[in-house]
């Protein structure tokens, strides 16, 4: 039987999850994402690639600059995906088809207003990232130059954070994948035609990149039209909810709270390993790609997490949000240990392509034993933030990420008088250990609440 009809929406539906738990399950929402993931880093190479086929330095780097500057800034609105993973995911648990597709509406105002403000305020943002990260005459003007043209995609790249967290709450990561194949394709493609062809240099790229994102939002927005054909945009009581305004708003603060305490501790750790050295500072550098990597493969059974608890606490089913954490935590524990046991073996090997100084090869593999334990320990931290922001209990996320960073500065400040570098690392791997602990301590209550 039916539940009752929340207020101005039609009758929520049961059964509300979408088949059976099972291992295929999460992988079919986890391996898209992990491809995702490893062509982003693709992209970069070629726009590097492609502008360095000038001859000239300046270009490189004005393209390099400026996209770290815009980078930052879009990261900002960087919560609109998970916030929008997690709310959409219970109402589909709740199987209020009107309340999922208002939750994406919402979203996608947001990211226009974000977008359209950091067009608007562009020259003074500019300027801060520029006084932040100073560099030549040259160099600043070919970057603004490339970024004047770039921000242009703003509301289109950001609105495209909203459209992934809403197709990762259906359980859709396959239209992900195609999305950031198809934006990288576009993009690699009129890379070599303006940049080559034309001979454009940094303008090319930016052209490039924003033809590549506008793609991309239109293209998620096809996606999504199901679901955008059964909100209601004349019922501006539910889209514009105040409780859910600020309920929505409440959340995604404490995501962005939580992401940049997250950021000051590896901000730190290369701040702390500058006073050790050029050659410490490399191979902490170095040994720091392997961490992307586990996060790329993590981020797939992350996302998968929260599609499936959030469905699970949107129907209030207790087994099914507890089958869900077990499992894919399961599977984050048994990437971990893969990926520590691939670091232990074949790390030298990794670190000998990624830089030919004998110096840096050195230190990086006396350090690479606290790299290959970083797989291990992060699984723990990686799954209780899927589970938590499935769950939208994002306070206990940001609260336990301060107690975390407390713990790591704490750390760092005791053991690097005593061990240096050692102790720097071992400061990094405890900050692991804490994010694990301190939301495994709140995970019984969270499970209790259902």
């Amino acid at each position: 039987m039916a539940d009752a009809p929340p207020t101005g929406g039609p009758p929520a539906e049961r059964p509300p999850t979408k088949g059976p738990l099972t291992h295929g399950r999460i992988l079919n929402i986890a391996v898209p994402v992990v491809l995702a993931n490893i062509t982003v880093p693709l992209l970069g190479l070629v726009d590097t690639g492609v502008v360095g086929q000038m001859g000239e330095a300046a270009p490189i780097g004005a393209v390099g600059i400026g996209a770290i500057i815009l980078t930052g800034l879009y990261w900002i609105f960087g919560f609109l995906r998970m916030g929008t993973t997690g709310f959409a995911a219970q109402a589909r648990g709740a199987g209020d088809r009107a309340e999922t597709a208002a939750i994406l509406i919402r979203a996608l105002g947001i990211a226009a207003l974000g977008g359209l403000l950091i067009i608007a305020l562009q020259a003074p943002l500019f300027a801060l990232g520029f006084w932040l990260s100073p560099a030549s005459a040259e160099v600043e003007a070919l970057a603004r130059s490339y970024m004047a043209i770039r921000v242009w995609s703003a509301p289109f790249l950001i609105a495209t954070y909203a459209i992934t967290g809403w197709l990762v709450a259906a359980e859709r990561t396959r239209a992900i994948l195609v999305i950031q194949l198809v934006m990288n394709g576009i993009n690699i493609v009129l890379d070599l035609v303006f940049v080559l062809g034309f001979g454009w240099g940094g303008q090319g790229v930016a052209i490039a990149t924003v033809a590549a994102e506008v793609t991309g939002c239109v293209l998620g927005l096809w996606y999504c039209r199901a679901g955008l054909g059964r909100a209601d945009l004349a019922d501006r009581a539910r889209l514009l909810d105040p409780a859910k305004l600020r309920r929505f708003a409440s959340v995604n603060a404490d995501i962005m709270v939580r992401s940049l305490l997250l950021q000051s501790i590896f901000m730190s750790f290369l701040f702390f390993g500058a006073r050790y050295g050029d050659t410490r500072l490399a191979a902490n550098q170095i040994l720091l790609q392997f961490l992307a990597f586990t996060a790329h493969a993590m981020d797939g059974f992350a996302f998968a997490v929260e599609a499936l608890v959030g469905r699970a606490l949107g129907a209030a089913d207790r087994p099914a949000f507890r089958r869900a954490s077990v499992m894919v935590s399961l599977w984050g524990a048994g990437i971990g240990v893969l990926l520590a046991g691939v670091f232990l073996t074949f790390g030298g090997a990794i670190i000998d392509m990624m830089t030919t100084a004998p110096d840096v090869r050195l230190a990086a593999r006396e350090y690479l034993i606290f790299m290959a334990l970083t797989p291990f320990l992060s699984a723990a931290p990686f799954m209780l933030d899927g589970i938590f922001i499935g769950a939208t209990r994002t306070r206990d996320m940001r609260n336990m990420m301060a107690v975390s960073t407390m713990i790591y500065f704490a750390a760092a400040l005791a053991l690097m008088p005593l061990a240096g570098n050692t102790g720097l690392w071992i400061a990094l791997l405890i900050s692991f250990a804490a994010r694990g602990a301190t939301l495994g301590l709140k995970y019984p209550a969270l499970e209790r609440s259902i």
